[in-house]
């Protein structure tokens, strides 16, 4: 069975050409913008924050759109030898859909060509200790939030502020919201986080309690070099191995944030903001909430046309007091995708997963390698080897697969622990349809989930339906030989498979693709156990199944779309 849609050597000339010549655009200035640079703000414990403050040129008093970021306010495109260069990012991470952004858009931030224009005031702020600002620089530093409250309360009462605070920006710009939302700042009215986890341990630097060795490494060393003083991240990774204080310290109550808020929760971003994004859309307060799904690279998704349209119709809304038809939109857009370049349909939810969403539990059978609606008489098991070992269920008619899944696998070890990898794919006559997935890799899977052997422990009382929820806070070793069910959700993910087409579950203990920046997937790179004999048994005996959701209602239920 093949699991790769092109060659090796086609993906590193792809990779290649997109690292030398990402497709990004970098346009002028914009016109009637008055640029305020390194504009002090003097928080409650009188530090100096420092903001890029653009605003239009008329006197008057506009809604205020702010970002609070750690990555630089003034790191934007420079004009070099009568061209503007290219952001390093979106060459090593270079996104397969062109973006176009102005000269003065900072990395991940929202663009002042866009909102100034509009008939707003756009604040790029340094948080403490990074870029202009004074302090000592931390990766989400419980003190955040405090500042950015500070922040917000700052800017509405500038003369050139309505009082009304909104929130912008992707990745950790959307975490900053999270963190400062969970204040309750009086005059913020609105935020849109875009793709930013809320708790770092479950979506970020241990999911399933398995320790990511990709990303986070790269991004910490990056910034030691920006802030060599800067506290280390992936060093109090490596201290704080279970979800202790520390971690939950730095992890807002989401459920204290009661502002209209437009989230977006990526179906790509597997590796980094997945699970984050659909995790604090669920736990939101918020009477007034919307999820904007994809399945598209991320910032050529936020820097779109589309995506644009939905952001103005909701701070329009909640920041200039237009009537835009939002509350009349359906709560969730959801993006079916029937490949990577190719959307099957865009639909509305009421909720996430959609109710419409029927659960169909797939039992393995390890005799056939097959998926089935009734469990197998017959007891069986496979021993997994270095290739992992996968199960095939057929669609004998169109089908949209939507939802988060939920597997449990009995098996045995070798050994007292082992890192289960399980993912899903779309095949097609023999081929794999692929997918986009975290940081610009082209040929992923449906979707996946993670599971440390010994985090195998589940709080039903904090469990859903769709997702069993793992509380970290210890570990319990597998005793050799025993039979344990492993138990674990796979991430979000909306796809539709014609008759014909194969759904493949894969379940493997190292992770699915190389982490080079060739022909891999990097920099996603995660700790797994050494090589061991591990088997998983199935039959009427064992309730080894995949629950998956079957969207059988219309496609319209909820309303309208974003």
């Amino acid at each position: 069975m093949q699991f790769r849609s092109k060659s090796a050597l086609g993906t590193a000339r792809l990779n290649a050409l997109r690292l030398l010549r990402p497709d990004v655009r970098v346009t002028d200035p914009p016109a009637g913008v008055v640029f305020d640079r390194d504009v002090p703000v003097v928080v409650r414990d009188g530090i100096t924050l420092r903001a890029n403050v653009f605003r239009p040129e008329q006197p008057g008093r506009y809604p205020v759109l702010l970002c609070v970021q750690p990555y630089g306010k003034d790191d934007m495109p420079r004009r070099r030898r009568g061209r503007y260069t290219v952001p390093l990012a979106y060459r090593l991470a270079a996104n397969d859909e062109p973006i176009s952004i102005s000269a003065w858009t900072s990395h991940e931030a929202p663009d002042p060509a866009f909102w100034v224009p509009r008939g707003y005031v756009l604040v790029n702020a340094d948080l403490r200790g990074w870029g202009h600002s004074d302090g000592v620089a931390e990766t989400f530093r419980p003190q955040e939030g405090e500042d950015v409250y500070d922040v917000v309360e700052w800017a509405a009462a500038q003369e050139w502020s309505n009082g009304r605070i909104g929130m912008s920006g992707v990745s950790y710009l959307a975490i900053t919201q999270w963190t400062g939302a969970a204040t309750r700042p009086p005059h913020l009215a609105a935020i849109s986080p875009w793709e930013g986890f809320c708790d770092g341990y479950p979506d970020f630097a241990y999911p399933g309690g398995v320790r990511e060795n990709g990303f986070l490494r790269v991004w910490s060393a990056q910034q030691r070099l920006t802030r060599p003083s800067a506290n280390s991240y992936r060093a109090a990774q490596k201290r704080h191995v279970l979800r202790d204080d520390w971690w939950a310290a730095r992890s807002p109550r989401v459920e204290d944030i009661d502002v209209p808020a437009l989230v977006c929760g990526s179906f790509s971003d597997q590796s980094l903001h997945t699970r984050g994004t659909f995790e604090g859309y669920r736990r939101l307060s918020s009477s007034q909430k919307w999820l904007y799904t994809h399945r598209a690279p991320k910032w050529s998704t936020y820097y779109g046309a589309e995506a644009l349209a939905a952001q103005a119709l909701f701070f329009d809304h909640f920041l200039r007091g237009d009537d835009t038809g939002i509350t009349e939109t359906a709560p969730v857009r959801i993006e079916i995708r029937e490949s990577l370049h190719e959307i099957a349909a865009v639909a509305g939810a009421a909720d996430w997963p959609p109710p419409e969403v029927r659960p169909v539990e797939l039992y393995l059978d390890a005799r056939a390698g097959s998926l089935g609606e009734n469990p197998p008489v017959d007891a069986a098991q496979v021993t997994v080897g270095p290739d992992g070992t996968r199960f095939r269920w057929r669609f004998d008619r169109e089908t949209d697969v939507v939802g988060p899944m939920r597997l449990r696998v009995p098996a045995t070890l070798e050994h007292d622990d082992i890192t289960l990898f399980a993912g899903v794919r779309k095949m097609r006559d023999g081929r794999e349809v692929v997918f986009e997935g975290s940081y610009g890799f082209t040929e992923d899977i449906v979707t996946r989930g993670w599971l440390r052997a010994s985090h195998r422990h589940v709080d039903e009382s904090r469990s859903t339906f769709w997702e069993a929820f793992h509380p970290h806070t210890h570990t319990s070793p597998v005793p050799p030989g025993a039979v344990v069910e492993l138990d674990l959700t796979l991430l979000p993910s909306a796809t539709r498979f014609a008759a014909g087409d194969d759904l493949v579950l894969e379940l493997r203990d190292t992770w699915f693709y190389p982490a080079n920046p060739i022909t891999g997937q990097f920099p996603a790179v995660y700790e797994h156990s050494p090589r061991q004999r591990w088997e998983v048994h199935t039959g009427s005996a064992r309730r080894a199944s995949l629950t998956v959701g079957i969207w059988d209602g219309p496609l319209d239920a909820a309303g309208p779309p974003l």
